[in-house]
């Protein structure tokens, strides 16, 4: 399995997103009774600890790695013909 970076905003946002569902499952199940304005709150509070989750982990981490695809090679390509130009 390939690894893949951990995104700590993405977790919180899909834990309060849950949250919300389990509610108003809940409230569909009979088992409790949610009002409907409920979910707004939830996300708006889930986006912006979210937010701040990524912005922590952005700050302690940094830039991500550079990743290997087209525009690197196209950039690496433009270097080295800008290299084998002669002086003038």
């Amino acid at each position: 399995m390939l690894r893949h970076e951990f995104h700590p905003g993405k977790l919180v946002l899909g834990l309060f997103l849950l949250i919300a569902a389990i509610a108003y499952a809940g409230d569909a199940g009979g088992i409790w009774d949610t009002p409907w304005f409920v979910a707004f709150p939830l996300l708006v509070a889930g986006l912006l600890l979210g937010g701040a989750a990524a912005a922590v982990s952005y700050g302690i981490r940094g830039r991500p790695a550079v990743r290997t695809g087209r525009s690197a090679t196209r950039v690496r390509a433009a270097d080295r013909s800008a290299e084998d130009t002669p002086d003038a």
